[in-house]
């Protein structure tokens, strides 16, 4: 009989009340005959409607007559709305009773013998998921009529909404066109019907008959089962749209007798509507079987041998119909869901009359979370090797495939929520579990998750089998054999005790310990510690007596742990665990650590193990002493995700505080070691790597916070950050001083697991030998690892411990230092290191502050530092003679931003202002370099030069900007920024890149970084060590200092012989060093902004080493190296540097005296501030003007051709791939930057206006400069000031225009000669300038200089560039105006007499005017020469000459007073300076993008950074004659000058000294007569 699915409430609703126009109906027989005889009766010869029209049928029980009811459309349709109608035990309808039969009227069937009696090992079931249909016999199919709702739109909308987004999968690739003939290469588009029978039971509720509720149960799981094979159907119809209806077959009756018997019924039923079905080929369509069963007891999570007797014993019972369905069913895979775990939730287990509490099962062992999980995963694996061995897995049209349905954490879900209300969910998990291959179903049933559907791969297009999964059992599959340790000794010298019982805990030798204890979880309690490889089982087994920090089995020689290591100092040590056990079995003893234990659980630890103390007779509890090892926290980690408050950093904090207080308020002579918790996301790697063999459902239910994200998850982030702060908040419990208030007791900060990495193999993967079977818990070789670790970081100091852990190493204990052989503490590091703060008043501002010249220590939040490895610490612990040592950057002991310990032992900046505020963050701890997590934001780099400090100042910012316990625009901060020794290390080898000029650029950049991008920001500048001082140390001592490595260390400082030349010039350009400096803070540059400032802290100007009474130098301040300083000179800085930061400016210490006492200053009382120029009342001397003639570019057409041209006149900026130059000490750059007191004139190359490629845009202007914007790739340019970087640039100082033929030719062999340039294919730009020298000199020998020659001169030279170079543009610069020179500088610039006689047609010309007009003349003949040569060469199509006339009038800009602006001029008078190189260069770039006859004709050197033109995509070339559309008579067009300036000569070479000389005896000999000249707005 096939009834069509219709909710069982709400169709006894329905005919509770009645249909209006209802034709009357007869009943259709339904009695005992069964379902044969109700079916006979079908036929419309009742009277009723034919069977086809037939939606529903209702069973009359007190006269056994069907009745059926016609298809329900339109307004009627609302009965299938989910609305809960509420329930009636009987119905009048029509004067007929509806009513619920007894449990033995619908039970009289006739069942095979065999399955008599059995019930599955439970309780007769309650109801059958699925099978229950108004309490009749039969089949539920989804149905549908026209004008109806489909089945899933009555009852899952949500399933309508979610399919568009779930399926994601292309039905495409899901199989071949043709069927399968193997049941394990079955696709799903091959699957053409599914179906669901089921035994799904629950227990009979002995306290209610309340048969209302029962039947809501039993409509409940009704829908669920129907819900869940729809879903699946239209998953399998997404890739197989011709799929039939799916069906649940219904049970046999409300309270069956047995549920095998039930789904044996079942079975016969359904292959009985298989075969009738005229849409389905029952021999060679597939199908797709579900059959659904569950265990009302928890038999089934019994470990061990009981469960798997259960597991044989379900099997047994299931085999009937399992055997049926393989006899009988051809091409079926069959899925076996296990779904006693849905029925678990507390909707089942509340103990009401609706949810009877399950059947309890006397388990042996315990009932822990831990013990669930892997229970639960053993009852999976006990399922799937039965199934993988049985007949039902070896045929080709037949498999059997266990299901597994378990909750994440091995828990029920939250009240209310009922998986069976969600069979989308239960069928998308069914499906994706039939995704996954055999033996890896690992991810737990989620009813708050809704997972998309999970596509077959293109590898594995199928269902998985046991057979395509290549199924091998776990227990079956090879594992790393069992380690056998090699035989571990300890061979310390010294393993005696102190001489007599130790009364503080300072001075605890190892060999005064008398007890050992432990508190913790089951990392502790030795879980798995002792299982073999693939027992996951025996994981259960807790292994104490291996316990890395309290297991006692056997002796040291085969088992390394703490009390075994202790053993070998003090063999009557006692409190030791041995054995397997839990907490409370005697041989636990002192190991109170409890499986599964968090944070909040360690106050009753504690409370336990004082205790188990007191009352053992073998411990003398007030004169033993103690070690007491405390580790937790991977299980608040693993669940902080599910409820971050109740796991939140604060209560890990402070529960650890409370068991900590017990100890420390109860135990006498006590020293606790305080394990951090260890780096947890370092789990994820076992559980990801799908090729190690791991138990991934046990890994993920145990710890599922850290395994369920995805890696780029903001849930792991926050994962990872509480997993710091779980760290962090240990070290400040403890560092705070709260347990170091008695002698006898302390706790020590053990770090070792701050970073874990990971083991691997030699293939690269996870080494699961280091992990017990289920990958979680530590093997024993990892519990050696983790004791010798705990081990050595006991004996490191406090400040110096390991803090990352590899358990790759190989084991190594150490042995206590025989001259400090304790136990380290916060107290007994090396004393002289610690200061003492006595200031009363340590209260930050009222509210926060929102000027820097009102800011109080108390207010700075957030400390950071910049520089080298002074700043880094290399060397600060290391002890004497460890040389290699000097590589570890030991950041926490750094005086600037070192944070280990605390004041009293560390002497830091960071360490005194925490005694201010105890909230200051951004310091480092501990060792590593600049990009380690606990460098936080000290990123000096050991190394480091000046040029870098930008670098860092960049990535601080970041770092500040990126961490959440910086508040970067509210907190206030204190930089500390130290370099320039590495700098001076290698003046020597290129004393350009070295020079002063360029460590104040970069120094300048850095600072200027900063000033633009912190809020709220003092930065302290602190000097750099004398190179004196360093030398007079490393060389004073021979015998301690590696002098064989001076070259090495620091070549330019330790290598110069005393008195040499080299010696001085180091010194000299220290001394500019530091000019530069207070130089760059004094200009008041970094004093524009109420929120920030920089201080120069002079005290390292003058250090005044150590010596000894024997006059020798105390070596004890310095590292091995005899350059660093170590602990003892660090502490001495951070004192000076405090001192420094509170005196006012102008009053400041300057002087570093090692062997002094440096007291900590307290801040005044009227004026308790930091100090600042403004809050001292100071004003610097002077403010020289320090600008950076750097300039913006601002262009947007940037690119090159789209394919290289071939023609000028079609040449982008971008297209140029080489740059070069000719003429004279103008293009050399002569003067551009200050001398380094040299009397030989120095030439800046890399700074000149044409071919200089020093730096980039922003700091310099050149033309190069500017073409690199366009080219990054540019050849040509020439850098720094020495002939071999000269590059392209072939001007000669003094150079004439008779020297540009022979200067062309040398440029023609450079280019082809140079293997970087393709001459026939790159395209070239040559700048020539010359004429200065020429005009100079003309009134020596008119004829040789007429206007004639010098064009004639010039145009040999590009001759030779036309017959030489192809694919070239050349600039022609007209020579400058000199005449007017001398009104230009106004008698204000002295230029040195030697150049005086460089320009002799200028010495006499002011007192003859005919002189300076025939001078004027030449010039102006000069300049129109230059102007027609653009026409001379025409002919090449790759070929151009243009003049570039930007100097016809030249012109000088007035200051702001009104006079010259004379810093045009280098410190000679006569040449550009750096500023003037950069106006040259601007000037010549907008000239060659103006087109020929509108160029500018007079240069513009008032300052702007915005000056710089750009190609348009109009107009995006070079400009030439032709592209310029211009005639001859146009380009010679004169131009207007502008009026904003005075006219001068401003000549190359030296000839604008010449002119000030002119310009000075001018005024010198006319000042009685007439008034200076004035210098207001003229022009010519």
């Amino acid at each position: 009989m096939l009834l069509p699915l219709a909710p069982w409430a709400e169709l006894v609703s329905l005919v509770g009340v009645g249909q209006q126009g209802m034709a009357p109906r007869k009943p259709l027989s339904a009695k005992r005959g069964g379902e044969d005889a109700a079916r006979s009766q079908l036929p419309a010869t009742q009277g009723g409607p034919s069977p086809d029209h037939v939606d529903t049928l209702i069973l009359d029980f007190q006269t056994a007559e069907l009745w059926p009811l016609p298809a329900f459309k339109g307004k009627d349709s609302k009965i299938y709305d989910r609305r809960p109608i509420r329930q009636q035990r009987s119905i009048k309808t029509g004067g007929r009773v509806i009513a619920r039969p007894s449990a033995e009227t619908l039970h009289r069937h006739k069942y095979p013998r065999h399955l008599e009696g059995s019930g599955m090992g439970l309780q007769p079931p309650t109801f059958l998921l699925g099978l229950l249909l108004l309490l009749g016999q039969g089949i539920t199919q989804a149905h549908t009529s026209p004008g109806e709702n489909t089945l899933e739109e009555q009852l899952w909308p949500e399933w309508q909404s979610l399919k568009s987004s779930l399926f994601s999968c292309n039905p495409k690739k899901s199989g071949a066109n043709v069927p399968s003939n193997s049941v394990h290469s079955l696709s799903p588009s091959d699957i053409k019907f599914v179906a669901a029978i089921s035994s799904v039971q629950t227990p009979p509720n002995s306290a209610t008959n309340n048969l209302e509720k029962q039947e809501w149960t039993e409509n409940e799981l009704l829908q669920a089962c129907m819900g869940v094979v729809t879903v699946l159907s239209d998953v399998i119809r997404h890739f197989n749209p011709s799929a039939l209806r799916p069906v649940c077959t219904p049970g046999k009756g409300v309270v069956p007798q047995n549920g095998s018997e039930d789904l044996w019924i079942q079975a016969k039923d359904l292959v009985r509507h298989m075969k009738e079905n005229q849409q389905l080929d029952f021999q060679n369509d597939w199908k797709l079987i579900n059959v659904f069963f569950s265990n009302t007891s928890q038999c089934h999570l019994c470990p061990s041998t009981q469960q798997q007797m259960h597991v044989m014993s379900s099997m047994d019972q299931l085999t009937s119909t399992l055997d049926y369905l393989h006899r009988e069913v051809p091409k079926a895979f069959v899925n076996l869901v296990d779904l006693s775990e849905s029925l678990r939730g507390p909707h089942w287990h509340q103990g009401t009359p609706l949810s009877p509490t399950a059947e309890p099962c006397r388990c042996s062992g315990e009932s822990s979370r831990l013990s669930k999980v892997v229970t639960q995963w053993a009852y999976q694996e006990t399922w799937e090797r039965l199934l993988a061995s049985s007949k039902y897995n070896e045929q080709e049209s037949f498999a059997v495939v266990f299901q597994p349905f378990f909750y994440e954490r091995a828990l029920p879900p939250p009240s209310g929520e009922q998986p069976l209300q969600d069979p989308t969910t239960l069928a998308l998990t069914l499906w994706n579990n039939m995704m996954e291959p055999a033996g890896q179903k690992d991810e737990p049933f989620s009813a708050k998750e809704k997972r998309l559907v999970k596509c077959p791969s293109q590898e594995n297009p199928y269902l998985f089998t046991y057979v395509n999964s290549n199924y091998l059992p776990r227990l079956l599959r090879p594992h790393a054999k069992f380690e056998v340790r090699e035989r571990m000794e300890i061979t310390c010298p010294d393993k005696d005790p102190s001489e007599t019982i130790p009364t503080s805990v300072h001075r605890l030798k190892l060999a005064d310990i008398k007890v050992i204890g432990a508190l913790g979880d089951s990392l502790t309690a030795g879980n798995g510690a002792g299982s073999k490889p693939g027992n996951v089982l025996d994981v259960l087994t807790q292994y104490r007596g291996l316990s890395w920090s309290v297991g006692g089995d056997q002796n040291l020689s085969s088992v390394i742990t703490l009390p075994n290591i202790l053993r070998e100092f003090n063999p009557s040590l006692k409190g030791f665990s041995v054995g397997t056990g839990k907490e409370s079995s005697p041989g636990a003893f002192l190991n109170q650590a409890v499986a599964g234990a968090r944070a909040e659980d360690l106050p009753v630890q504690a409370r336990r193990l004082v205790d188990l103390m007191k009352s053992d007779t073998s411990i003398n509890f007030q004169e033993d002493w103690k070690i007491i090892t405390l580790f937790i926290g991977g299980n608040d980690l693993c669940d902080v995700c599910d409820d971050p408050v109740h796991y939140s950093p604060e209560n890990f904090t402070g529960n650890i505080g409370k068991a900590l207080d017990i100890l420390h308020a109860e135990v006498p002579r006590a020293f606790v070691n305080l394990v951090k918790v260890l780096e947890i996301i370092n789990l994820r790697q076992l559980y990801q790597e799908k090729n190690v063999s791991c138990p991934r459902l046990i890994l993920r239910s145990l710890c599922p916070c850290v395994l369920k994200f995805d890696d780029n998850s903001v849930e792991l982030a926050a994962l990872i950050e509480v997993n710091k702060k779980y760290q962090e908040g240990t070290h400040q419990l403890v560092e705070s001083g709260r347990y170091d208030t008695r002698e006898d007791f302390t706790v020590v900060v053990q770090p070792f697991f701050e970073k874990v990495n990971l083991p691997k193999t030699p293939e690269g993967l996870p080494d699961n030998s280091f992990f017990a079977p289920d990958c979680f818990h530590f093997s024993g070789k990892a519990h050696a690892q983790a004791a010798s670790a705990l081990w050595n970081n006991m004996l490191e100091p406090v400040g110096h411990k390991t803090r990352e852990h590899s358990f790759e190493d190989e084991i190594n204990i150490t042995c206590p230092d025989q001259v400090w052989p304790f136990l380290s503490t916060y107290k007994n590091m090396e004393q002289g290191h610690g200061s003492q703060l006595l200031c009363s008043d340590r209260a930050p501002s009222a509210s926060p502050p929102t000027s820097v010249h009102a800011l109080r220590p108390a207010d700075i939040q957030v400390v950071a530092a910049l520089g080298d490895s002074l700043t880094a610490g290399n060397g600060i612990g290391s002890k004497p003679n460890e040389l290699a040592d000097v590589a570890t950057q030991y950041r926490g002991l750094s005086y600037s931003s070192g944070g280990d310990s605390y004041l009293e032992n560390v002497t830091t900046l960071p360490n005194i202002l925490r005694k201010f505020n105890g909230n200051l963050t951004g310091y480092a701890v501990g060792t590593g370099d600049a990009s380690d997590t606990n460098a936080f934001l000290n990123q000096a780099v050991p190394g480091a030069k000046a040029k870098e400090l930008a670098s860092q100042a960049q990535t601080l910012i970041q770092k500040m900007k990126d961490d959440h316990r910086v508040n970067f625009h509210e907190d206030w901060k204190v930089i500390t920024v130290l370099i320039g020794s590495g700098d001076l290390c290698d003046y020597c080898t290129d004393s350009n890149l070295y020079s002063a000029a360029n460590f104040f650029d970069h120094l300048r950049n850095a600072l200027d970084i900063l000033h633009r991008e912190v809020p709220r920001a003092l930065v302290n500048l602190v000097d750099f060590m004398s190179p004196s001082a360093v030398r007079q140390v490393f060389l004073g001592n021979p015998n301690k200092c590696p002098e064989q490595q001076a070259s090495i260390l620091c070549n330019c400082v330790l290598t110069p012989r005393e008195s040499s030349q080299e010696l001085a010039r180091l010194e000299a350009v220290t001394r500019d060093y530091q000019s530069s400096m207070r130089e760059l803070v004094e200009s008041g540059r970094y004093d524009t902004r109420e929120d920030f400032s920089v201080v120069l802290q002079p005290f390292f100007s003058n250090l005044r080493l150590p010596v000894l009474a024997d006059g020798h130098l105390d070596m004890s301040f310095f590292a091995p190296d005899c350059l660093h300083p170590n602990q003892k000179f660090h502490s001495q800085l951070a004192r000076a540097l405090w001192v420094n930061m509170l005196e006012p400016l102008g009053r400041k210490t300057d002087t570093l005296d090692l062997m002094a006492y440096i007291p900590l200053s307290c801040p005044a009382q009227n004026e308790p501030f930091l100090r600042t120029p403004r809050n001292s009342n100071y004003t610097y001397s002077t403010t020289p003007a320090i600008e950076n003639w750097g300039n913006d570019f601002l262009c947007t057409e940037w690119k090159p051709s789209n394919s290289v041209p071939t023609s000028v006149h079609e040449l982008r900026p971008a297209d140029i791939k080489v740059v070069a130059a000719l003429g004279d000490s103008l293009t050399t750059a002569v003067g551009a930057r200050l001398s380094n007191g040299s009397d030989l004139p120095t030439s800046w190359r890399g700074l000149s206006w044409s071919i200089g490629g020093d730096g980039s845009l922003e700091t310099h202007t050149t033309l190069p400069n500017i073409l690199k914007k366009f080219n990054p790739n540019l050849l040509g340019f020439s850098t720094g000031t020495r002939e071999e970087t000269a590059g392209l640039n072939v001007a000669v100082e003094a150079a004439r225009a008779r020297d540009m033929p022979a200067q062309a030719r040398d440029l023609v062999e450079r280019m082809k000669n140079s293997p970087e340039i393709n001459l026939q294919k790159d395209w070239k730009l040559i700048t020539l300038f010359i004429g200065s020298n020429d005009l100079c000199h003309y009134c020596e020998d008119p004829a040789a200089l007429s206007a004639g020659e010098y064009v004639q001169h010039i145009q040999q030279a590009l001759d030779i560039l036309y017959q030489e170079l192809p694919r070239a543009f050349v600039n022609v610069v007209e020579v400058m105006e000199l005449a007017g020179l001398y009104q230009g500088q106004g008698g204000k610039c002295t230029m040195p007499l030697p150049a005086q006689s460089n320009c002799t047609c200028l010495q006499g010309s002011q007192e003859n005017l005919l002189e300076i007009q025939e001078l004027k003349t030449v010039n102006w003949d000069f300049q129109s020469g230059l102007s027609r040569l653009s026409y001379q060469y025409l002919q090449r199509e790759d070929f151009a000459v243009v003049v570039q006339p930007f100097f016809k009038n030249t012109l000088v800009p007035l200051n702001n007073r009104g006079g010259a602006d004379l810093t045009i001029f280098s410190e000679d008078c006569f040449h550009f300076s750096e500023r003037g190189h950069a106006e040259m260069a601007i000037a010549l770039w907008n000239n060659m993008l103006e087109p020929v006859g509108r160029k500018t004709t007079s240069n513009n050197f008032t300052y702007s950074r915005a000056k710089l033109k750009c190609p348009s995509a109009e107009s995006p070339y070079i400009r030439t004659l032709r592209n310029s559309q211009l005639l001859q008579d146009q380009a010679e067009a004169d131009s207007s000058v502008p009026t904003w300036a005075v006219p001068v000569a401003v000549g190359g070479g030296l000839v604008v000294g010449v002119g000030t000389v002119m310009a000075w005896r001018a005024l010198r000999g006319h000042r009685r007569e007439n008034p200076p000249i004035s210098l207001n707005t003229v022009s010519f």
